[in-house]
């Protein structure tokens, strides 16, 4: 054999080694994620069926008024019938219709989806001027916030638009383009993008100098907002396959992926005004950990959806997520604080349940695209905090809060308080693991 060909085989050889090296670390990273899946699904699913799913099915339901009774104290104890806001009630009209689609318990989830959702198109739709009213009392017929907020009918988007999917009823379709149609002709900013936000009753815009329900000034473009326009429009395309959905799916896909993203920060903030010029004044200038890591996920499925590639945003998403676990992120314990000014440390401690529901998804999302090991330790972390902390075994439900201390806290059920983020987020992982599986 001339030298030439012994030096042919010997690459040859050195090839096929790296090859073989190569194949069996991917057999051994498919084999760790089969095994992550396995271990965590059963967990997720006890969650989200023992404890998320029966808490509101056996106490929400108000078959005398309709829609949800959604006021309950730190125990699961009733508070007196409360009132009734378009985005909790449209968040657990979402919830019972995601279970329904995901197969848990079907014809029960659906027929309390169904309850909701005449609640809402029955008392809380404006059946005058459109769109959906901000907050109704226990029985609909009083109307304590008539004025509309987008970021309401944002979540009457998206729970109407689950819902036709879980139900094929093609009535709820026609009322979510209904209601897309009335957004695009009300508030679409065809000059800078986005949506205007706040509106009195006849949808004339609000004011600028008073304050919406969102507590910001009514002129104000909001990250969170829009934040839920994108999951909302995310739905709705999916149920509906409208190319004008799409065109303003990939708008909302814009604003959070650039508009709200301070670039020399590496992290959104929330407050603009109507040209998406940055507000940053005082109390403006934090960032909201929870509301960033939520962006990279809710971005990596409007992706999906629109059928755009998620690698072109793969440096934000990393980014956000790096600077959320610089200075909010618990190493020792898990979970992850509420929030804090730019570049320092979250001086508000507290850890909220819809921050740690948010973590654990966008977490497993990272893990599944990048293969970081770094995001299955922020999931397994933060599931573990979630599980010794956050979940109410006892009473059901997950407490609102947990001090810095390690105290529980706050209420179970409220105006701003329902099943929508954790049970999304048990719901969520749970459909990643059946992928990592595959």
């Amino acid at each position: 054999m001339t030298a030439r060909k012994t030096q042919l085989v010997r690459y040859a050889w050195h090839a096929a080694f790296l090859l073989c090296l190569a194949l069996t670390a991917t057999l051994y990273a498919a084999q760790d994620r089969q095994t992550l899946a396995q271990t965590y699904s059963p967990k997720l699913e006890k969650i989200l069926k023992e404890n998320i799913a029966s808490f509101w099915y056996t106490k929400s339901l108000d078959r005398e008024n309709g829609g949800y009774t959604i006021n309950f104290g730190p125990k699961g104890e009733l508070k007196g019938q409360g009132t009734k806001m378009i985005v909790t009630q449209a968040r657990t009209v979402w919830l019972f219709s995601r279970m329904a689609r995901a197969g848990y318990g079907a014809s029960e989830y659906l027929e309390a989806a169904d309850l909701g959702y005449r609640f809402l198109k029955e008392k809380m739709w404006d059946s005058k001027y459109g769109g959906f009213y901000w907050e109704v009392d226990v029985t609909g017929d009083k109307k304590l916030k008539p004025r509309k907020h987008l970021y309401g009918q944002a979540f009457a988007l998206y729970a109407i638009s689950e819902y036709y999917l879980a139900s094929k009823k093609q009535e709820a379709l026609d009322f979510a383009i209904q209601l897309f149609d009335l957004l695009e002709a009300k508030s679409h900013d065809r000059t800078y993008g986005g949506y205007i936000e706040f509106f009195n009753e006849d949808w004339t815009p609000a004011p600028d100098t008073e304050i919406s329900y969102m507590g910001a000034p009514s002129g104000f473009k909001l990250m969170n907002t829009h934040l839920h326009l994108l999951e909302a429009m995310t739905t709705f395309y999916r149920a509906g396959r409208l190319p004008l959905a799409r065109e303003r799916l990939i708008e909302l896909i814009n604003v959070e992926s650039n508009a709200v993203v301070r670039k020399g920060l590496g992290a959104c903030t929330d407050k603009y005004e109507r040209d998406w010029t940055p507000r940053l004044e005082g109390d403006y200038a934090r960032v909201s950990y929870g509301h960033d890591i939520e962006n990279i996920w809710l971005l990596i499925d409007a992706c999906d959806a629109a059928g755009v590639s998620n690698y072109p945003l793969l440096d934000l998403y990393r980014a956000l997520f790096d600077y959320s676990i610089k200075y909010g992120y618990d190493e020792t314990n898990g979970g992850f604080y509420d929030s804090g000014p730019f570049n320092q440390p979250a001086d508000r401690r507290t850890k909220v349940w819809w921050v740690q529901s948010e973590a654990i998804v966008s977490a497993l999302y990272m893990h599944r695209i990048t293969g970081d090991a770094k995001y299955r330790s922020v999931f397994e972390k933060t599931f573990t905090f979630i599980q010794e902390n956050m979940v109410d075994w006892e009473n059901g439900e997950w407490h609102a809060n947990i001090t810095p201390e390690g105290k529980p806290q706050g209420d179970k059920g409220n105006i701003w308080k329902a099943g929508y983020h954790n049970g999304r987020a048990m719901l969520e992982c749970l459909e990643i693991s059946k992928k990592l599986q595959n």
